[in-house]
């Protein structure tokens, strides 16, 4: 269940709300002060609340996830130049497709026609994530970029089914929902193994070449 780039992305719709206040640093004195505060009451205030999420924003959300990292495991198991890579894209598109195929036919049986939430940015995060990786030359560092995605999408990926496993009405779906938390958890721990492996693979040829400098250099003062 693929959704972000990496660390920028609303992963699964949820939205943060920011507020900042641009008042000069040197007004310190009691009237701006409360000036200040009066305008941050004011924001809090206005600000309308997330909306709960229902079941068929559940079924929709884990369907646009199913769906983006099935696309991003289709372009890394052709893209990916390490072995773990490309294997580990192929099981995406798998078990995705798998994980896809079971929340559509239970929607269908449960009469849950899947309905984004008014926040979601979850399909417009993910396609500008595979359309970065699609920009990028094949390599290391590409990839670097889709494992660390994978990491963070699966980690939220994750949390969202733990949240609506516990909140959802539907006893199908949240029987459904406790069954795929398993499988993420699996790609979780296997995408933070490749993760591991290849920031190794990184910071070895720099380890090397400083052992190497420094054997040299103490050749060179050898009489």
């Amino acid at each position: 269940m693929s959704i972000r780039p990496a660390r920028g992305i609303a992963v699964l719709g949820a939205s943060l709300l920011c507020f900042a206040c641009s008042k000069s640093e040197n007004k310190v004195d009691t009237t701006a002060a409360m000036t200040d505060t009066t305008k941050a009451a004011a924001a809090t205030a206005t600000t309308p609340p997330a909306p709960q999420l229902t079941d068929v924003n559940y079924v929709a959300l884990v369907d646009e996830a199913n769906t983006a990292d099935s696309a991003a495991g289709q372009l890394a198991a052709t893209k990916g130049t390490s072995a773990a890579v490309k294997e580990f894209g192929h099981q995406m598109v798998r078990d995705h497709h798998m994980l896809r195929k079971e929340g559509q036919d239970l929607a269908k049986k449960e009469s849950l026609t899947p309905q984004p939430p008014s926040n979601d940015t979850l399909q417009t995060a993910s396609q500008k994530m595979l359309d970065s990786l699609k920009s990028m030359p094949k390599g290391a560092a590409w990839d670097k970029a889709y494992i660390d995605n994978e990491v963070a999408v699966h980690q939220s990926v994750l949390s969202l089914l733990q949240t609506a496993q516990s909140s959802a009405q539907d006893s199908s779906l949240k029987a459904l929902l406790t069954k795929a938390q398993p499988v993420i958890q699996g790609h979780l721990t296997k995408a933070q193994a490749i993760q591991s492996k290849l920031n190794g693979a990184a910071a070895a040829p720099g380890a090397d070449t400083g052992a190497m400098k420094s054997k040299r250099d103490t050749t060179k003062k050898k009489p």
